[in-house]
């Protein structure tokens, strides 16, 4: 790959990277509640799920799951019914006391923050349908193998950047949320935002190949 394909591709893709969606709204109210550290701590679940994308789309997969109206409606209803659990279930969570926040850190806790990462991710059917159509607008068909290897590293990289900038983000906007009653607002905000994008991925249509 020439280094001015790389440059064209980086931020392109990285406006990929820090879309607003389902996994950012977690990696911003983990951040929000919990710190940065957990924040980005939970995240690794969700490259985890991004890197078995890549992989499925680098060896065809990702066009024949794309192709087929019955896995992609079934991985889509799957997602958008997790989508929709998971905003209820911040509408009832409770405040986190910040002060105790490291008690977040223990393995059963941590296990179910990196689910809630690997299993958004995952249930995004259009995830790969990025990887699918964007990813060979940069690919190098002689080297097809390391050109897509390297975009796909590229694309990990920038995702971390990117639940650094949300967790960030997410932190500072938990030090003006201390009070019960702000972090319940905060719960509502996040929630409905959840559900709503459960009801998007829901009413997503299968691209036509």
């Amino acid at each position: 790959m020439s280094l001015h394909t790389i440059l064209w591709f980086i931020p392109a893709c990285f406006a990929l990277n820090m879309a607003f969606g389902p996994n950012n709204l977690l990696a911003l109210t983990n951040g929000m509640r919990w710190g940065v550290g957990v924040a980005l701590a939970a995240s690794m679940a969700r490259i985890a799920a991004f890197a078995i994308m890549i992989v499925i789309t680098a060896v065809g997969l990702g066009a024949l799951l794309i192709a087929s109206e019955i896995a992609f409606s079934a991985i889509k209803w799957a997602g958008a019914a997790y989508l929709v659990w998971l905003g209820i279930k911040i509408l009832r969570a409770g405040a986190p006391q910040i002060e105790h926040a490291a008690e977040i850190r223990t393995a059963l806790s941590m296990k179910k923050l990196a689910q809630q990462e690997f299993w958004v991710a995952i249930g995004n059917p259009k995830a790969i349908l990025i990887f699918t159509a964007f990813f060979p607008q940069f690919l190098d068909a002689a080297n097809y193998a390391v050109s897509f290897t390297v975009l796909g590293v590229i694309f990990l990289v920038l995702e971390v950047i990117a639940i650094t900038i949300y967790a960030i983000a997410g932190r500072r906007l938990g030090r003006f949320a201390k009070g019960k009653s702000s972090f319940g607002w905060v719960n509502r905000v996040s929630g409905s935002m959840m559900i709503a994008f459960g009801a998007m991925l829901a009413l997503a249509q299968r691209p036509s190949m």
